[in-house]
């Protein structure tokens, strides 16, 4: 293995440690598969979740999309009566390398987009994120990734070197903001790639 230059390991959440899919929901409550889909493409977008993540308030979104489509009312309220639903659980492939990496000695810290109403639910319900040493959630901060301005807010908060921290996250346009601002960025596919990836730091053992 190579010496070790890495100093630290930032971890996204939600599609990385964390099965989060509104799907786990809406696929009980819409049988049709296609109706679904557009159900989330349409009315519970992305962009709307985005604004979520972002700290518009949850009461404020759904409101908004109730009187846009008043027809699809039950099936937008669900959105935060059951918001728990959505997560499918842990991603143990992953959390087998941040345990890894805790018991090593690595400086670990999270950096999600996730709903300040809503990451309460998931502090609770996962303690392997006490394993981290900061979690900034956009919620709180209001301001989400991929913006440049999150990722200096990690350096400012955490004291992070960027050319010496790894930043793991499922999104590709994510990865590429933490590239440019001179993070060793992987974009998460499976745990075994990452792990491949990280014995390459040095970071873990290869399995």
């Amino acid at each position: 293995m190579q010496t070790r230059t890495i100093d630290a390991v930032v971890f996204d959440l939600g599609g990385v440690l964390i099965d989060w899919n509104p799907r786990h929901l809406y696929r009980k409550l819409i049988e049709e598969e296609a109706k679904m889909e557009r159900f989330l493409s349409e009315i519970c977008s992305p962009v709307w979740n985005v604004n979520l993540d972002a700290g518009r308030p949850f009461d404020d979104g759904i409101d908004e999309l109730v009187q846009r489509h008043p027809e699809e009312a039950p099936l937008i309220r669900a959105w935060k009566a059951r918001w728990e639903e959505m997560l499918g659980g842990a991603i143990h492939g992953t959390v087998a390398i941040l345990e890894e990496l805790h018991a090593s000695g690595m400086t670990l810290h999270a950096l999600t987009n996730w709903s300040a109403e809503t990451f309460p639910i998931g502090r609770k319900r996962f303690p392997f994120l006490d394993r981290f040493r900061t979690i900034l959630v956009s919620g709180q901060e209001k301001v989400v990734k991929p913006d440049p301005r999150i990722f200096h807010l990690l350096v400012e908060r955490t004291g992070v070197v960027p050319q010496r921290t790894v930043f793991v996250d499922d999104s590709q346009t994510n990865a590429d903001a933490a590239a440019s601002l001179g993070f060793h960025a992987i974009r998460f596919t499976d745990a075994d790639a990452l792990r491949a990836r990280l014995a390459s730091l040095g970071l873990v053992d290869h399995r």
